[in-house]
């Protein structure tokens, strides 16, 4: 098969691989219709996450089609069109007995403090992920749905994980009616989370970005008000005067670790060239938030170099709220949102790129260029 690989920072390419076979009865052999390329997926591209092995595949958001099934699966047959959560889950542990479906215990032999994720990296089980023409699916009755009526290719490619997220990010947060939330990152996202906190019930939502045309899309698709902390001294402060001094109700990161070290304005308001891993967006949140507010955090975090204001979050008496999101849990209420026209994922998509181009796409999506928020790869050419 065609497969996304990894050769070293800042660089992928397409090459041969062996298809994936069943390995347990449990499995499915899922061949890939579209994959995404995703925010977190440019940590691992820029050689920040550990044990990111040359060879891996990449990409945990990914529709496709059943193509074989092991003997105990029960819930899917060959030809069914799947959407496949992010999370690999036993649906049996302690942890997913309890609905935490990214915090799996059995499918990770290499971490205790993260599940199984495809594509990303040895850390996080080192399961290749669906930026390849076939994908092997474990405990195939678990994660995988059948993609329902009335949700398209594109809004079921999204549900895998990043509108799935962003709206978790908002339950995290407990929004109270009428609550001011500010999401730091106008990526994909950011921008569910934005427009998550309006079905939570927010009364105002603020995004954080320093892109234009990311910033354009959280007042267009977030319907949000937009800061661009470039522009301004302090953006802590810039927050504070926006909200009568107080701060916001809640905060969203939706950034986590930067995952290139650009240039981004600290609080202090000096100029610092951030080393990757540095965690600028969560300390943000945390002093611009409110005493007695809520941080919520679902951004991707690996080795973190900086310390994050853990003191001041205790002395404003802050609740902090942080999990990968159990992406499967979401999707009976986001599917309902979907087919009553209330959010439409799809509209986040920027870009669509054939498997062949997918280094094209790292480095589109890595440079921000042409005005790129999510970039869809056609896999299959259905």
């Amino acid at each position: 098969m065609k497969a996304m690989t990894y050769r070293g920072p800042y660089t992928v390419r397409v090459e041969e691989k062996p298809d994936p076979t069943i390995e347990h009865p449990g499995d499915a052999i899922v061949r890939v219709d579209l994959a995404a390329i995703c925010g977190s997926d440019l940590h691992l591209f820029h050689g920040m996450m550990p044990d990111t092995r040359v060879g891996h595949t990449f990409g945990h958001e990914f529709i496709g089609t059943i193509e074989e099934v092991g003997s105990n699966v029960e819930h899917l047959q060959v030809g069914d069109r799947v959407m496949v959560p992010f999370n690999i889950s036993c649906g049996s542990c302690y942890f997913c007995a309890r609905g935490l479906l990214s915090n799996c215990h059995n499918v990770n032999a290499n971490a205790t403090a993260v599940g199984g994720i495809y594509g990303y990296s040895h850390t996080a089980g080192g399961y290749d992920g669906g930026q390849a023409e076939l994908v092997r699916v474990p405990f195939a009755d678990v994660g995988p749905s059948v993609i329902p009526e009335g949700v398209s290719d594109e809004n079921a490619l999204l549900l895998t994980d990043a509108l799935s997220t962003g709206y978790f990010g908002a339950q995290l947060a407990d929004i109270v009616e009428g609550d001011t939330a500010v999401v730091f990152g106008a990526g994909p996202v950011g921008l569910a989370a934005a427009r998550s906190c309006w079905l939570m019930g927010a009364g105002r939502v603020i995004v954080v970005d320093h892109l234009e045309h990311r910033l354009e899309m959280a007042r267009t698709f977030g319907y949000a008000e937009t800061i661009d902390f470039g522009q301004v001294d302090d953006i802590v402060r810039h927050l504070k005067r926006a909200t009568d001094g107080l701060g916001a109700d809640v905060a969203i990161d939706a950034v986590g670790a930067e995952a290139d070290g650009h240039v981004l304005q600290h609080v202090t308001a000096s100029k610092l060239k951030l080393q990757g891993g540095s965690p600028v967006a969560l300390d943000w949140a945390i002093d611009a938030v409110r005493k007695g507010g809520t941080v919520s955090v679902m951004g991707a975090y690996g080795p973190i170099f900086s310390a994050v204001k853990l003191g001041d979050a205790v002395n404003k008496g802050l609740t902090i709220r942080t999990n990968q999101a159990p992406v499967k849990r979401q999707w009976p209420r986001l599917w309902e949102h979907i087919r009553a026209g209330i959010i439409d994922p799809s509209a986040m998509i920027t870009h669509r790129i054939p498997l062949d181009d997918i280094a094209e796409g790292y480095h589109m999506s890595s440079s921000k260029l042409d005005g790129n928020v999510k970039t869809v790869v056609e896999v299959s050419g259905r």
